[in-house]
């Protein structure tokens, strides 16, 4: 396994890749999946463009908004 450090050129310090908040956001998308596949597979019977829509929410939506939200 390679690290890869960074200089940053303004303050001259090491950055490291960011593992919180990938790690908060599969988390998440787990946590959010227990809910919304099961309903959008129930909603997918009568309406299948709603239904892939609610059961992708996790993975488009939640995942990247809270891997965001944490910096480290």
């Amino acid at each position: 396994m390679v690290h890869q450090h960074v200089t940053n050129k303004h303050t001259g310090g090491m950055r490291r890749r960011k593992m919180v908040g990938p790690t908060v956001g599969i988390l998440a998308c787990a946590a959010a999946g227990v809910v919304e596949w099961p309903v959008g597979a129930v909603v997918y019977i009568f309406r299948r463009m709603k239904g892939r829509r609610i059961m992708s929410h996790p993975i488009h939506v939640v995942y990247p908004r809270v891997s965001r939200a944490i910096p480290i």
